[in-house]
């Protein structure tokens, strides 16, 4: 196990369409939560899975860096002085416009952070104050170009598309504009309506005008053109990269690969054991300081729930799932476990089997998530 995944649960302001574990909360707490990660990092030294130094960090949320500096990256050179990191590691930091300038970039890469992920969004303001985000495309623009001179080699732009009021035009503008920029990686993903956001219930009062199918279709087509010119390359379902570029702690993921993590909300995956962490701030800190646990769900997956996972996740790189892994984790080939399933999706020119992987074929690329509905 090198992988780790760090939550910071705190945000200026929650977006409207948000349904991730964060939350706005007084500075005061940032310390005291910041203090209580740390203990639990001590805590994780001593997991059996910890035997080689991180060769990936990736600290998410909510918003990194919504918290000073110094206390971001103390926690950095914590996770150095009680894992270390592999030469080469990856370490990733989420932030978003408005959050970071150039001195702040400067202090996240003396600590060794080596990518930035810039949830950007939109380069519309007033796509960006329908989403309920806090910045404006000339901040968003103005803070990866800080992050640049600070000199940040290995920068992410997040992007969503199908909002409120988007047209493919603006869709066209707005990609542009990411790609203008330069960046060495794109996440690109398609706003979905989630269960307990303020879209949703907006969305049930008929007042979100949403993209239709038809716009759909023509934004992803927009995004295949604008990106294969760019030299950008996708290389999962949302995401890309030139090459080199691509993000290690979350292709770790994608093959379902053992990691651990820590922090309100966090979820761990080692040995097929799945255990997710408190959501409140407060409780989390409380159980820390009282060395109490901060696991609240735990879900021990058969071989076979394994299995099917591992192929769904990895269907979503375009490469595919490698067969051969797949053989020596579970000794089952997926033509064994999908019999005629699969022999069907075969015969329409969906998935294809090559020397070393099970993979989507361009054809079933757009019907991805149908494909993937038929292996679960």
């Amino acid at each position: 196990m090198t992988s780790l995944y760090l939550h910071i649960p705190f945000c200026l302001r929650k977006c409207l369409y948000c349904a991730f574990s964060s939350r706005v909360a007084p500075s005061a707490l940032h310390g005291r939560y910041v203090d209580a990660l740390m203990c639990e990092i001590d805590f994780l030294q001593h997991h059996p899975s910890v035997q080689d130094p991180l060769k990936t960090l990736f600290i998410g949320g909510g918003t990194p860096t919504c918290i000073p500096s110094d206390q971001l990256t103390s926690i950095i050179d914590h996770c150095r002085n009680t894992f270390g990191f592999s030469a080469g590691a990856e370490i990733s930091v989420e932030a978003n416009p408005g959050t970071v300038d150039e001195g702040y970039c400067e202090s996240l890469l003396m600590a060794g952070v080596n990518r930035l992920s810039m949830g950007v969004q939109s380069f519309f303001d007033e796509e960006l104050k329908i989403l309920g985000r806090l910045h404006t495309s000339s901040e968003a623009e103005g803070a990866i170009l800080a992050a640049k001179r600070a000199g940040i080699a290995n920068i992410n732009i997040d992007l969503m598309y199908g909002l409120p009021g988007q047209t493919p035009k603006s869709w066209v503008l707005s990609l542009e504009k990411a790609l203008s920029l330069t960046p060495q990686h794109l996440s690109l993903y398609q706003l979905m309506v989630e269960e307990g956001t303020p879209f949703q219930v907006m969305d049930g009062k008929s007042e979100l005008l949403l993209p239709v199918e038809d716009e759909i279709l023509e934004m992803d087509e927009i995004t295949r053109e604008l990106t294969e010119n760019s030299g950008i390359i996708q290389y999962e379902t949302s995401n890309y990269a030139i090459e080199g570029k691509q993000c290690l702690h979350n292709i770790n993921y994608w093959e379902n690969l053992d990691y651990l993590a820590a922090g309100a909300a966090a979820v761990s995956f080692i040995k097929g054991v799945r255990e997710k962490r408190t959501t409140d701030p407060n409780h989390y800190i409380k159980q820390i300081s009282t060395g109490k646990s901060v696991i609240v769900e735990e879900e021990q997956l058969t071989m076979e729930e394994s299995f099917r996972e591992t192929v769904i996740m990895g269907l979503r790189l375009k490469r595919g799932v490698s067969t051969k892994n797949l053989l020596t984790r579970y000794g089952l080939t997926p033509e064994k476990h999908y019999g005629s399933i699969l022999t069907r999706l075969q015969h329409l020119g969906m998935v294809e089997q090559t020397p070393s992987h099970l993979k989507i074929t361009d054809k079933g690329w757009p019907l991805s998530n149908q494909i993937m509905a038929e292996l679960v």
